[in-house]
């Protein structure tokens, strides 16, 4: 049974081979043109890594505010711990929970971007001639 298959699919592929007339390829140029095209879209990984250096210089600014904002609810007394309001220990533990978030946050985006960079700089080493398109920063 499954040679009758095999027999029949042969048969079809080569029949369907002395149906064409010969190998066609594409000019050089057009070659050239979607090898470039394809190495562009791996390489936006460049406006991958603006974006994460962006959203890592602003969220830096956000957790260096809130880290002082969060001391002036300190106090600079010795006991100020001890007779803080409730108030005040309710905005400390705010400012610790979005601190705490803020730099998780700021580790993982630490490890994004060396990421990206690897593969940047992986893919501008393979493909030398590649130049990519200015971004506007």
């Amino acid at each position: 049974m499954f040679q009758l298959f095999l027999r029949a699919r042969a048969h079809n592929l080569l029949g369907s081979r002395r149906e064409t007339k010969g190998f066609k390829a594409r000019s050089v140029e057009r070659d050239a043109e979607t090898d470039r095209v394809r190495i562009g879209a791996v390489l936006a990984v460049e406006t991958a890594l603006q974006e994460a250096e962006r959203e890592q210089a602003g969220l830096n600014r956000r957790v260096d505010d809130a880290l002082a904002r969060a001391s002036v609810t300190f106090g600079n007394g010795t006991d100020e711990y001890l007779e803080r309001e409730p108030l005040d220990n309710y905005h400390q533990d705010l400012f610790a929970a979005d601190i705490s978030n803020g730099q998780r946050r700021l580790k993982e985006l630490a490890s994004s971007i060396a990421h990206l960079k690897f593969v940047k700089t992986a893919m501008l080493t393979r493909f030398p001639d590649f130049k990519p398109p200015q971004l506007n920063s």
